[in-house]
């Protein structure tokens, strides 16, 4: 049965390659970034779907960008069954001694309240049953952490992780599932040339991952084989 999808952050990597694969499985697809004009390869790949690909402008740390949304989207999709919370931003070159208020705070509203805030919004479109699939990673783990990295990137996606959780409860009347996903280590502009495994790999994992979800699941924090991440 084809569903209703929303990507956010779909203009290239993990994004785009989610579109792609959700549009080969017949799903139809609104794919927003913050610039459409410039999503090269978004624009190629909607014109390989006509009419099952639609390419809206998204700010996620905007409030008049959302608000937008969720007046445009009404035209282009009646409800949403799947929405996929991906934009995101990391900051490198962060060093104990040298750190940025600056990019904590754009981290915490690109990271966090970006995808808190859209799930609010968007609440009214969710259907019944839905999934909220939360972009998180490892490196949003407490448990895990190992070394000084990244700082405003990690402390934004143990933020998120709880906004994730919070989410759960607050739509689990209609039965949405609500899940912070890990999609691994993927060869990305973000994840670098170093990286484990490609974007096609991570995507057909957490597409598994999503796909077998059930209520009892939500408000999970799994990686893109479906393991469960520490806290």
């Amino acid at each position: 049965m084809s569903r209703h999808c929303l990507v956010t952050g779909a203009n290239r990597g993990i994004g785009l390659e989610f579109a792609r694969q959700l549009l080969s499985r017949g799903d139809r697809v609104v794919a927003t970034c913050r610039h459409p004009g410039k999503a090269t390869a978004l624009n190629t790949l909607a014109g390989e779907y006509p009419g099952r690909l639609r390419v809206l402008p998204l700010d996620v740390a905007d409030a008049k960008s959302r608000a937008e949304l969720t007046r445009e989207l009404p035209l282009v999709c009646a409800h949403i069954d799947l929405l996929i919370n991906n934009a995101g931003v990391l900051h490198s070159g962060e060093r104990f001694g040298h750190l940025s208020a600056a990019y904590l705070d754009d981290s915490f509203r690109t990271n966090t309240a970006g995808p808190l805030l859209l799930t609010e919004a968007l609440a009214p479109f969710l259907a019944e049953g839905a999934v909220v699939a939360n972009l998180s990673s490892i490196l949003g783990s407490i448990a895990s952490t190992e070394r000084f990295g990244t700082p405003s990137y990690n402390i934004s996606k143990a933020a998120q992780n709880m906004a994730t959780r919070l989410l759960a409860h607050a739509l689990r009347e209609k039965h949405i599932i609500a899940v912070a996903l890990h999609p691994g280590w993927v060869q990305t502009d973000m994840g670098g040339d170093g990286a484990q495994i490609t974007p096609v790999e991570s995507v057909g994992g957490l597409l598994q991952v999503i796909d077998g979800l059930s209520e009892e699941d939500t408000g999970r924090y799994l990686d893109w084989r479906g393991h469960a991440l520490p806290w």
